[in-house]
Formats: C-alpha cells, structure tokens, sequence
C-alpha cells in the first residue's frame, strides 16, 4: 500500500467519526469533572476571601500560611514543582503531571488568599485542571501525542469553569504552549471541555465573570480621535505587561539570591506582605491590594480607580509569588490592566470606564502574548460592542511587549516583526541568547 492509499484509508470516514467520538467522550468526562472540582475551589476560594475580609488580622499569618505551604510540598515530594510552567510542557507532551498537584495548589492558593497574600486564582485553574486531566490519559489508553492534547483540555476546562469564559479558556489552553503555532486537532476537544466545564459550573452555582462598561464609542465616521486614544493605550499596556513580567521574574530571583533557604525566603516574604499591607491600609484606610482583588477589577470598569493602585497590585503581587506563596498571576494582570486603563483613559480624553477594558485586554495580551484568546476574553467579559478597539489594542500590545511573558515554558515559533524564525521553536531565553551572540 503506498503513501497515497494510506493516507486515504487514515482519514477515511469512519476513522474520522471514530476520532470524533472518542475525544467527545473524553472531552465531556474531563469537562465534568474538572468543572465540578472547579466549581467547589471557587465556592471556598470565596469564602476565604470573606473571612479574610471580616478578620483583617489573619494577614499576621501569612508568614506562618507560607511555611505551611512550603512543607506540604516538600513532604509531598514536589518541592521542584514548576507550577503553571510544568502544565505548559505538560501540553507540549513534553513532561507528565503529576496528580498532587491538585490537592496541593488547592490547599496552597487558598492558604495565601486566607492570609492576604496578592495572588489570583487562575495559576490554580490551570493546574487544578490539568492534574486532574492527567490521569485519563491511562484510563482511556492515550497515546504521547493525545496526552499533551488532554492536558490542553484540561486547562481550558479549569480555566472555564472558574472564570466562565470558555472560548477564551479552550483558545488560551492551545495558544499559550506554543506561540504562532497553532495546534488545530485540539480546537474541537477544548472547546468540548470548556463548554462542558462552564455549563457544570453554572449548575452548580458559579456564575461567569463579565462587566458592564459604562460608554462605548461607536466605531463610525468620527471614531478617528477614538481609535488613536486607543493606540495610546495598546502602546501604555504593551509597557505595563513588559514592567509587570520583568518585576514578576526578578522579584522571586532576588528573593532567592538574598534568603536561599525557601523556608526562610517564604516567612520573609510573608512578613514583607503582612507589613507593607498594613502600611498601605495606615494610608488608604482598606486592604484593596490583597486577595485577587475582583472588586477593584470592577471599580475600575465603572470608572473609578486611584492612580497609584496599579503599582501597588504589581508590588504586592510579586513580593507574594516570588517569595513561594501560590496562586496565579492573571488575576493580578487584570486588576493592573484595569486600573491603569481607568487612569490613562480618564487623562487622554477616553471614558475610563471604557479605558478600563482597553487596558485589560492590552495588558493581559502583553503578559501572556496569546492576541486570539485576548480578544475572545474581551468579549466575553465585555461584550462586542468596543470590537475594533480591542483588536487594536490587542495587537499593538502584541507586537511592544516583546517575548518576555508570565510563563518562562512558553515558546515561540516565529519573530513578532516578522523578519526571521531562527528556524526552529524558541523560548524567551533563547531567544536573548540568540539576540547577545
């Protein structure tokens, strides 16, 4: 049989039915489930938040929550844990992941939200989902090339459920591994998982995250002015997520470099955040920068932000992550978004309600370099109707922010100016050392 006839009999309609099936029966099975585990880490990551909020001096025990933290990885055997990284190379089938790390990043993020350390809560999704997802790759008797794109699945399937956003979740679990090279076979299975997963989650009681923007420009004959206020904020956000990664990445470095101990470096760094929040509190007279801050998130897109909120959030946010305490970055990267959007906007002439979206959309493209899931999360959060300015703003962050970004396992496949590839797949650092040589 030669080439041709294989290659037929392959793709032959009963094969494709049979392909189809399977990953529909998978997809719906790990959307369930993950949905579900979802739904319930939502519902205690709540109430954490509101016992925190109604015991201000559990933020003292943050030093405590993070040795806590750090010795339940170690007796767990997972002190090397790579976090969101190690789920990114997970969907690249370039490691497996392992099924601790669902208990452990459950108990990690909601020992740091109970004790006031600035995290989010998506780092948690993606991991809680593709722990979860992993061990089906057994169960149903996957091969290496299916277990990357069940890890995919899983991601988009935790990421939906927490956030209820799923076509932005199944875009970003495929875009995010590899930028500029999409893998197309794991559209359907992710999408499959996030619907699944946000549909579970919302019979359960969670509802998806959206917000209402106050004034919209219409996109018409004299949006003109608009469009080139909007370019303003694409080239503001690219530079937000460019300081936001680089403070992000050096924060836990010099950590390391200063307290090499991890049980040192982490109570520090607990005191560090206990102290510096209660300063802030001294002056402002509330804790708005601890916790994912979702309500500041919405202050913002109704028009109302301090102009120094977005580098307290950036402060606080790395001196928690980098010191070992667990969470998520994306959560923090929409309320700087945000804030800094309702601000910029406010002062060149946008309506900051509406500056608020711009600069979130902008900056999370930034952080995380994925424009179709950015612009899918645009709508999703915001609805259609600022369509061309997000595009805009999406891609000009896109292009400015470089190939530093919140994950150090993301890859790329192509220059974002688009001169040269270096013919291969390339990391940020690769890339830096190809730029030096």
């Amino acid at each position: 049989m030669d080439l041709k006839e294989k290659i037929t009999e392959k793709n032959g309609i009963f094969f494709q039915y049979g392909i189809f099936f399977k990953w529909l029966m998978i997809s719906v099975i790990t959307g369930l489930v993950i949905g579900a585990a979802g739904a319930v880490f939502h519902i205690l990551l709540e109430k954490v938040q509101e016992l925190r909020t109604e015991n201000s001096f559990l933020i003292f025990l943050l030093p405590i929550a993070g040795l806590l933290i750090v010795w339940l990885y170690s007796i767990s055997g997972m002190s090397g844990d790579k976090g969101t990284n190690g789920i990114i190379l997970g969907a690249r089938g370039e490691e497996k992941v392992s099924l601790k790390t669902a208990p452990l990043i459950v108990i990690a993020t909601l020992l740091t939200h109970l004790c006031g350390g600035s995290a989010g809560r998506e780092g948690a999704a993606l991991q809680l989902g593709g722990s979860l997802a992993s061990p089906f790759a057994k169960l149903f008797g996957l091969s290496d090339d299916d277990y990357s794109m069940l890890i995919m699945c899983g991601m988009a399937s935790g990421f939906s459920a927490l956030f209820g956003t799923p076509a932005a979740a199944a875009v970003f679990a495929i875009e995010v591994t590899v930028i500029g090279l999409t893998r197309y076979s794991a559209i359907v299975p992710c999408v499959i998982s996030a619907l699944t997963a946000a549909f579970t989650a919302r019979l359960i009681g969670i509802s998806p995250t959206a917000f209402a923007v106050g004034i919209v420009p219409e996109f018409d004959g004299s949006a003109g002015g608009t469009l080139l206020r909007a370019l303003v904020m694409g080239i503001g956000g690219a530079l937000v997520s460019v300081l936001f990664c680089f403070v992000i990445e050096n924060a836990g470095e010099i950590y390391a470099k200063l307290i090499p101990n991890k049980y040192l470096r982490v109570f520090a760094g607990g005191v560090i955040v206990a102290g510096l929040s209660w300063l802030i509190y001294a002056i402002t007279g509330a804790f708005d920068y601890n916790g994912a801050g979702a309500d500041i998130i919405a202050k913002a897109l109704a028009g109302e932000s301090r102009p120094e909120a977005f580098v307290l959030k950036l402060l606080l946010t790395a001196l928690t992550l980098g010191a070992g305490f667990k969470g998520g970055e994306i959560v923090p990267t929409l309320f700087v978004g945000s804030t800094f959007g309702c601000v910029l906007g406010g002062l060149i002439g946008l309506p900051p309600s509406f500056g608020a979206a711009l600069g979130l959309a902008a900056v999370f493209c930034g952080v995380t370099n994925c424009p179709f899931a950015s612009l899918l999360l645009a709508i999703e959060l915001f609805g259609s109707g600022g369509l061309p300015y997000y595009v805009l703003v999406i891609g000009m962050s896109y292009m400015l922010s470089g190939y530093r970004g919140l994950y150090s396992a993301q890859k790329f496949y192509g220059n974002k100016f688009g001169k040269d590839n270096f013919g291969e797949i390339f990391s940020y650092d690769e890339y830096k050392e190809k730029i030096n040589n």
